[in-house]
């Protein structure tokens, strides 16, 4: 299955992908797995797309062989205009792996300025951009303690921290919740399109489908080393047998009278029930009033928005 239909063919195409397959082999050259078989991608500047799959349908050899980590045994892959893994285009990539692994000695400040160096950052705005990451994540008050003292939610954080420092064109996430709390999540979501909004370009690699569903614009989904199914996110989740209302709350006689009229008219009423929250709404309310309240935490805290220096990279060709 096939759905494409927010694909604008008149938009910068930063990533292409054709007939990429990837076979895995032993010592002795011989076939041993076989991780991709034919794939083809296309994604635009400044949208949001998600990968998805199983284990082991492809999504990590994908996203490896993007940044030129692994070579592809067939097919063509452009990034950026250019092959993956050359400089010209790592540079323009801030990417955020499954695992991070950081060296625990090192405090999150310092890790920031070493990925600053490394991402050729002017030495003269490396301060500004780790203080306003530092601040974005919520790590301000933790910035001179070593990593290897942080939690594994602290960890991501500075992990998305680094993966933005240098102001890449294209953000690839692998799972970038993993080992979050609700807070955290929320608040990658919230960057995730703040990031969109200022042109960036997000490949994401997840198994929440939820929080999937609430930031891309169009998905792939992975099977067998195979794109089984790819759309928008409206198109792809939309069922021509069922129409979902929300209404305001009816009183018990209106109610009986709509589903009478629905039987009437030969439309099977599934299920009536009250309005509700998400979890993550309530988990959040209810975070937000201890703190009104003056509860304090030693972890990780509330994080802000993105800083202004992420909008640098609009209009670089």
């Amino acid at each position: 299955m096939a759905i494409d239909s927010k694909f604008d063919p008149e938009q910068r195409e930063v990533i292409q992908v054709r007939g990429l397959c990837k076979t895995f082999r032993d010592f002795w050259l011989r076939p041993r797995v076989e991780a991709l078989r034919g794939i083809d991608l296309s994604i635009q500047s400044g949208e949001v797309y998600g990968l998805l799959g199983p284990n082991g349908s492809g999504k990590s050899t994908t996203i490896q062989i993007l940044l030129g980590l692994l070579f592809p045994s067939a097919g063509s892959v452009s990034v950026l205009g250019t092959p993956p893994g050359t400089p010209q285009s790592k540079n323009r990539i801030g990417y955020l792996p499954e695992d991070s692994v950081f060296y625990p000695f090192l405090t999150g400040a310092e890790m920031l300025d070493l990925s600053a160096s490394l991402g050729r950052v002017p030495a003269r705005e490396r301060k500004g951009r780790i203080s306003d990451l530092l601040e974005m994540v919520g790590l301000q008050d933790a910035a001179h303690r070593e990593i290897g003292d942080y939690s594994k939610g602290m960890q991501r954080r500075i992990g998305i921290a680094q993966a933005l420092i240098h102001d890449p064109e294209i953000l690839i996430l692998d799972e970038p919740t993993n080992g979050l709390d609700p807070i955290g999540v929320r608040q990658v979501k919230d960057w995730i399109v703040s990031l969109r909004k200022l042109g960036k370009t997000v490949l994401i690699s997840s198994h929440l489908l939820a929080d999937v569903e609430q930031v891309c614009d169009r998905v792939s989904i992975l099977y067998g080393g195979k794109v089984q199914a790819s759309g928008s996110i409206e198109q792809i989740l939309a069922r021509d047998d069922r129409t979902l209302w929300t209404t305001s709350h009816p009183d018990e006689a209106v109610l009986a009278t709509v589903r009478q009229n629905f039987e009437e008219a030969g439309v099977e009423v599934i299920s009536v029930g009250p309005g509700s929250r998400s979890l993550e709404e309530m988990f959040l309310e209810t975070v937000e009033e201890a703190r009104d309240s003056g509860e304090t935490t030693s972890g990780a805290g509330m994080g802000g928005q993105l800083p202004a220096f992420l909008g640098g990279s609009e209009g670089r060709s």
